[in-house]
């Protein structure tokens, strides 16, 4: 084992500063233009593998950034293929068995005001959880709710029944 001064294991021999910056920069500028030729849903929707992508990414330039035997081609050549299964993953979702294992169906959580306890579990959320996610929304009556749908991202749609009085209904408990 070579010999090391008393600081070496806090900073370093500083012999690798200047290549760790460079290769930092370098990777960082490869994946925003990596991620620049992506299609722009990629960051927008955000879905698992989209999450993925981004976690991966995030990996590759930090561990290669810091690698002492890690270069920049081989960092870059992961970056490049990371992306290109990304894209090749976000064309395969047209397809509709691709979709079907990658998404996650849409679940009708209320159907006129009444809650749906079995798509509720299927969704894996507590009744506590949608009416939090109402109340966020500005909901505090089902009474006025046609459906709530549990996107495919997690997100809630709320559609409002126009024919349906404000005062009908179950009220939301408060937490």
């Amino acid at each position: 084992m070579p010999a090391t001064s008393g600081a070496d294991w806090l900073i370093g021999g500083g012999s690798e500063l200047p290549a760790t910056c460079l290769k930092t920069v370098t990777l960082s500028l490869t994946a925003l233009a990596g991620l620049r030729l992506a299609p722009r849903r990629a960051l927008a929707e955000l879905r698992i593998f989209d999450l993925v992508v981004i976690i991966a990414t995030g990996a590759i330039v930090g561990r290669t950034a810091t690698a002492p035997d890690g270069s920049f081609l081989v960092g870059a050549a992961a970056l490049v293929t990371l992306l290109a299964v990304h894209i090749v993953i976000s064309r395969l979702r047209f397809v509709p068995r691709v979709a079907s294992v990658l998404d996650h169906p849409v679940r009708v959580l209320v159907v006129d005001g009444a809650v749906d306890h079995r798509q509720l579990k299927a969704a894996q959320l507590t009744e506590g959880d949608l009416y939090e996610a109402l109340r966020e929304r500005g909901v505090h009556n089902l009474g006025g709710i046609r459906y709530v749908l549990y996107e495919s991202k997690g997100g809630l749609t709320v559609v409002n029944d126009d024919e349906a009085t404000s005062d009908a209904g179950t009220t939301l408990p408060d937490v």
